[in-house]
């Protein structure tokens, strides 16, 4: 398999890995919540060789190996934005083609509704728009947000093994997957700590709960703004399906074209979905 070369972006505050020709037109890509650049591992090889262009993924802050924020300010969806602008900007990237997973494709939907002029096309993977919050529970959703963020920072886990740190990401991920598909992510988040152990880099900033989200109507309504066009690619049993909020956020956007393939919500990763997944966007982009 091609092996990425790693980078430092954004003035060296942001880590990432980068598969194809420096010279290649270059596709960012996004990676999901408490994942990193390894997420593209598998997808990016494929679309490169297949299309002859670059694939520049990047750890956002607090993931992988770029820097956490700085303080003790917590982690805002909006911040990420800044993410995705400041690793345009060093790439010299004016109107971006952007990949983007989960959380990734959340930010991604931010950015090109607020600034149509820098996004060229979305490719999102199992997520469209943003976690939303009824405008008459904010007041819960604060006041998570501030116990959480009072309560001290637990330590980073640590294993004695990196097979231990994939198997605790098996046992305790938030949507379901397996060893096989966990493995590249964990193990770019794995670093030597004392006793021989390995800890994980991932700020424990990151599971605080948002103290504020957007309210349905917003996300609604920043979905609606977006005039680039769209591909949608969906796992079968992803997190996105047939559920109110995901078919109202489908309806906003303008220009969708939406497939749903055999996989879970990291089926750009899975062994059994990942070949689907580059056939999609291979495909897709040929129509353009």
């Amino acid at each position: 398999m091609m092996e990425p070369r790693s980078l430092r972006i954004a003035e060296g505050r942001l880590a990432a890995l980068s598969w194809g020709d420096a010279n290649a037109p270059v596709w960012l890509a996004l990676h999901g919540w408490l994942d990193n650049a390894a997420s593209f591992t598998r997808l990016a090889p494929p679309l490169v060789e297949r299309l002859g262009i670059r694939v520049v993924a990047i750890d956002f802050a607090g993931h992988g190996l770029s820097q956490p924020l700085a303080g003790e300010s917590d982690y805002a969806l909006w911040d990420y934005c800044h993410d995705l602008l400041d690793a345009c900007d060093s790439l010299q990237i004016d109107q971006a083609t952007l990949l983007a997973h989960s959380l990734g494709a959340g930010v991604s939907c931010l950015v090109a509704a607020a600034l149509p002029e820098r996004v060229a096309r979305l490719m999102l993977i199992d997520g469209l728009g943003v976690l939303t919050t009824e405008a008459r529970e904010a007041h819960q959703q604060l006041r998570k947000g501030l116990l959480g963020h009072r309560r001290s920072r637990s330590p980073a886990p640590r294993y004695p093994d990196s097979e231990t740190a994939v198997a605790a990401r098996v046992a305790g991920g938030v949507t379901p997957i397996d060893a096989h598909t966990a493995e590249p992510m964990v193990r770019r988040n794995l670093a030597p700590d004392e006793g021989n152990k390995l800890r994980l880099r991932t700020d424990g900033r990151l599971l605080r709960p948002s103290p504020v989200r957007f309210c349905p109507e917003q996300s609604l309504a920043m979905l609606a703004a977006i005039r680039c066009p769209v591909l949608l690619v969906e796992g079968e049993d992803g997190i996105l399906g047939e559920r109110d909020m995901a078919r109202r956020a489908r309806a906003a956007v303008a220009e969708l074209e939406r497939r749903v393939l055999p996989g879970g919500h990291h089926l750009h990763l899975e062994s059994g979905a990942v070949g689907r997944v580059v056939e999609t966007l291979v495909a897709w982009q040929s129509a353009q």
